[in-house]
């Protein structure tokens, strides 16, 4: 299947981060990513969330994903925020709380085409015990 997603990366840079690292971080988790600097941040658009679910899935926390993914669901579009430290190592680390004297990078994704149930199963599956079963 094809999905249509518009995926909007934003990450705050303080005078006390270097802007490549930030920029590193993002593309990490999110390789096709071409950071641009503006206005004391980085933003991108990627059309796809292949590599993060990827990663859902090796660090085994697809629930964790959806979990957050519904609970920050606004009609075709969901959100989550990930620790800027954890994103440089390629790890996903979702903000739950506050974002870290850091900040956050905020990740807004768009859903057209399927619904966004759909893709966020397509994402982050539903699991039973921890193992994705087929929807």
């Amino acid at each position: 299947m094809i999905y249509s997603v518009d995926v909007q990366v934003t990450a705050p840079v303080y005078d006390t981060e270097v802007t490549d690292r930030v920029a590193d971080a993002i593309v990490a988790i999110f390789p096709g990513a071409d950071p641009e600097f503006a206005h004391g941040e980085l933003t991108a658009t990627v059309h796809d969330l292949e590599h993060f679910s990827e990663l859902l899935y090796r660090q085994q926390i697809l629930d964790t994903a959806r979990d957050i993914f519904f609970e920050n669901r606004r009609g075709d579009t969901f959100s989550f925020q990930l620790k800027k430290a954890a994103a440089f190592e390629g790890v996903v680390n979702f903000v739950v709380d506050e974002p870290g004297e850091l900040g956050a990078i905020t990740v807004r994704v768009r859903v057209e085409d399927p619904d966004v149930e759909e893709y966020i199963d397509h994402v982050a599956p539903p699991t039973e015990e921890g193992e994705p079963i087929d929807t």
